[in-house]
């Protein structure tokens, strides 16, 4: 909103002409980001107390760890000030026209409304159960579809790069000029709808202990800011996408701005959100987040490549899978219980042990996807 509105005004008044740093990804990615972060500095004692005041808290599941007893009836649902605090500096400081970035707020604001819907009901029937799964998978699917699909049918608004480029799918550390896999359209769009709802919901499990999962979503996000950014970027007639030979996508660095929101957001989060926590982020924020990486993935051709980044959440989400495939089966669980940070619970690992180690794993997955753009 701030570019379309105050960087046209360059052009008509010379003594307006430092308007020109609106241009500039970077520095609307900073901007970005400081915004998020001041906006959930400043609202979030406030969020608090409202949340408290209106006994808004968290249902403790009857079979979880012992420790948690404690954490039954702290504020909750804090999903929805990371939400306003990323889309609102995303309004502001990103291009609007561009389809990827319309794309990936509607899906993170929609995801957003499901997780809300989700935490409500839980609060109302003082119980860890929600919105049912087959509905939330429903919509899920319908909103993921939609933003998708929207960019297929806007293919004037985006360059030839992308459009030649849309149902390819990158193989992590290998040339994407010569072994990309190009796959028929009424296949893509299923696939690309899955890795949207999958990392959605494997989020949504990360999400169990304080500060478990705001962390490695801000890593994820920091990556996905510097895969998008080097993607788009031409300096001097110069293609960093071409040299490293990665997908050449030019809309796609406008995503560096909602990506340094997310950072930004998650950061102002974290301070109220580290252990032990004065608030939990909810199915709202969870669900949503998981959503927007999931766009972002599918955006910056990583649709594959974020099962490496986002390790932790794929971790996460398979010991779920394989507890209730086991348990269905043979009647034994594999783990003491699930999802897997749970399971270091149950053995005596300290809650602050179990968020720093994954926080730890979690960079270095970063670090190891990011050098995939070289390692080619």
């Amino acid at each position: 909103m701030i570019y379309e509105l105050f960087y046209p005004l360059k052009f008509h008044y010379g003594w307006l002409s430092w308007l020109n740093v609106l241009r500039y990804i970077p520095f609307r990615t900073i901007m970005a980001t400081i915004t998020a972060m001041l906006l959930t500095f400043v609202l979030a004692p406030w969020f608090i107390r409202e949340l408290r005041r209106k006994q808004i808290g968290q249902v403790v599941r009857a079979e979880g760890p012992e420790t948690h007893r404690v954490k039954a009836g702290t504020p909750t649902m804090g999903g929805a000030l990371i939400l306003l605090s990323l889309l609102l500096p995303t309004v502001l400081w990103a291009d609007l026209r561009n389809p990827f970035v319309l794309a990936t707020t509607a899906v993170t604001a929609g995801y957003g409304v499901i997780g809300y819907l989700d935490d409500y009901l839980k609060i109302k029937r003082k119980s860890s159960g929600g919105l049912a799964g087959r509905y939330k998978l429903l919509g899920q699917t319908l909103i993921g579809g939609a933003a998708i699909s929207y960019t297929f049918l806007v293919t004037d608004k985006l360059p030839a790069d992308w459009v030649s480029i849309q149902t390819r799918l990158a193989l992590p550390f290998l040339s994407f000029s010569k072994h990309a896999v190009e796959l028929p359209l009424w296949a893509y769009v299923p696939f690309a709808v899955f890795v949207v709802v999958a990392t959605s919901n494997a989020v949504n499990l990360t999400d169990g202990l304080d500060g478990l999962a705001i962390g490695p979503v801000m890593i994820n996000a920091g990556t996905y800011l510097i895969w998008s950014y080097v993607a788009g970027a031409t300096i001097a007639n110069f293609s960093l996408a071409t040299y490293l030979d990665i997908a050449k996508i030019p809309s796609a660095g406008e995503l560096a701005v909602y990506c340094g929101s997310v950072i930004g957001a998650g950061i102002g989060f974290l301070w109220y959100n580290t252990y032990p926590a004065q608030v939990f982020m909810g199915d709202v924020g969870s669900l949503a987040l998981g959503g927007g990486l999931g766009m972002l993935a599918v955006f910056t051709k990583n649709e594959l490549l974020s099962v490496l980044l986002g390790g932790i959440f794929v971790i996460e989400a398979v010991s779920v899978i394989t507890q209730v495939v086991s348990f269905k089966l043979t009647g034994k669980r594999i783990f003491l219980m699930a999802p897997i940070h749970h399971h270091y619970e149950k053995k005596g690992w300290a809650e602050p042990k179990i968020i720093v180690r994954f926080w730890i794993i979690s960079i270095l997955l970063a670090l190891v996807s990011l050098a995939s753009m070289k390692l080619r």
